[in-house]
């Protein structure tokens, strides 16, 4: 078999949905038996042979529903990882609701049953992940392998180069880029352009090519139109990747409407199930939290009414997700309850600030009470941080793209935090540093960004200098 159609077989197997599905079911339904095996006083029944069938069956269907069985070339392991707890999270959810309507529940052993939820997605992710690694020692050795082109020689262009000589797991080949236009000479580009469109037409009739990536801009829709005219008699696969970068994407995705691609420019990344997985953890670690530090806000309370007139938490009008009006709630740590028109940052030295205040601000122990504002669903455990209602006002007219952090609810940490841009924002520079953090984080929000941000904030983002 020559390389080209060994090739050519290698991805058609990669991309054949039948075998995921059959080596997930195996590894369900055995998984369950192994361990009923293994346990003792359990033994294998219609019980546990229905309740294998069942999860089986809810699983890939669940899998189906959030395209777990389309290609993963390209993409990351960890939104693998995200996407495969999701579809076990709800075939758990499913076998929980049906156990409650059956009253089925008690011929089970809680503790395999346990184990068996827990064990199920790191077999699912462990084959998953060996199977990556034999693809790329196959592609090591050239094999499930493209040559890549692309047409259109600019920005984009260049970030794909990039991108793909960045992953080696893609198994693509860069064979250059084609352009008919001669380019400004401003225009700073690292690779080359090698040829015409009428070569890159040549090259792809004599497979030299396996895949066209066009990222000529928008405007160029003519000529677009007459290259994929002259590509439709060859056997090369075409993607279309305006341009269209251009403008400021915001957690860019496409789309389907009516049978049309679509591509956002504003949105917002917690919709669908993302937004219940966003929630459910919000609750469980607010719920967890407020239950450890219980006794450190009695102290706390009793320690701010003591020592300073006033009441023990400070209520503050601030923006909420789609810039809705919420009540933030603080421990107390200034004389004055400033919450109007006329909201001043607090600043080094700051007269306005208690001896108590100055320590719970620098150690961000006010902000605690705001994970009952998690709880009530006005804010989240992670993202950007909420500003006074008036600050708002003010920088929306100064910053370009400042309301767009409203796409999600504010949190009680964030990435902006973590990386040194919390407490007195002095100049217009800073408050842009830390929006374009905000803007960052939503962009590539993740499951796993949340985790990654509530552990660094354990260990860098509660104390900081800059906090007065």
């Amino acid at each position: 078999m020559d390389r080209h159609n060994s090739r050519g077989l290698i991805r058609d197997i990669y991309h054949l949905p039948l075998l995921f599905k059959v080596l997930d079911s195996v590894l369900i339904y055995i998984s369950l038996f192994v361990l009923v095996s293994i346990f003792d006083r359990v033994e294998w029944g219609p019980i546990y042979n229905s309740l294998a069938i069942i999860s089986t069956l809810l699983f890939i269907f669940a899998a189906e529903s959030f395209s777990l069985y389309r290609s993963w070339r390209g993409v990351s392991f960890f939104s693998l990882i995200n996407r495969v707890v999701i579809v076990w999270g709800i075939t758990i959810f499913s076998l929980m609701v049906l156990g409650y309507m059956t009253k089925s529940t008690a011929g089970f052993s809680r503790l395999l049953v346990s184990t068996w939820f827990i064990s199920v997605p790191v077999l699912l992710l462990f084959w998953r992940l060996i199977f990556q690694q034999l693809l790329k020692l196959f592609r090591s050795k050239g094999f499930n392998s493209r040559q890549v082109a692309l047409l259109g020689a600019n920005a984009l262009s260049e970030e794909v180069i990039k991108h793909i000589k960045g992953h080696s797991s893609l198994g693509m080949h860069v064979e250059g880029i084609y352009d008919d236009r001669k380019l400004p000479r401003d225009e700073k580009l690292k690779n080359t352009v090698v040829g015409s469109s009428d070569d890159l037409v040549e090259k792809c009739k004599n497979g030299q090519v396996d895949l066209i990536y066009i990222t000529l801009p928008m405007k160029a829709d003519s000529r677009i139109k007459q290259v994929i005219d002259k590509l439709s008699d060859t056997t090369v696969s075409v993607y279309l990747l305006p341009d269209i970068y251009t403008y400021q994407l915001f957690n860019g995705r496409w789309s389907n409407f009516a049978g049309h691609p679509v591509v956002s420019v504003f949105e917002t990344p917690f919709s669908g199930i993302d937004s219940v997985v966003k929630r459910v953890q919000d609750v469980i670690v607010s719920l967890v939290i407020l239950t450890l530090i219980a006794p450190l806000l009695l102290a706390i309370s009793i320690t701010v009414k003591t020592t300073s007139a006033g009441p023990v938490l400070f209520k503050q009008r601030r923006y909420g997700i789609a810039g809705e009006d919420i009540t933030v709630w603080k421990f107390r740590s200034m004389t004055t309850q400033d919450n109007g028109d006329d909201v001043k940052q607090a600043t080094k030295g700051d007269a306005r600030i208690t001896r108590l205040g100055a320590f719970l601000r620098r150690t961000s122990l006010d902000e605690l009470p705001q994970f009952f504002n998690v709880l009530t669903g006005d804010m989240s455990i992670v993202g950007p941080r909420p500003h006074a209602a008036v600050h708002n006002e003010l920088y929306r007219n100064q910053i370009r793209g400042y309301m767009l952090r409203h796409a999600v609810k504010p949190g009680i940490t964030g990435w902006a935090q973590i990386n040194g841009w919390r407490g007195e924002t002095d100049t217009l520079d800073k408050m842009e540093s830390r929006i374009e953090h905000d803007h960052w984080y939503i962009s590539h929000w993740s499951l796993w960004l949340d985790i990654k941000i509530i552990f660094l904030t354990v260990f860098k983002g509660f104390v900081s200098s800059k906090a007065y």
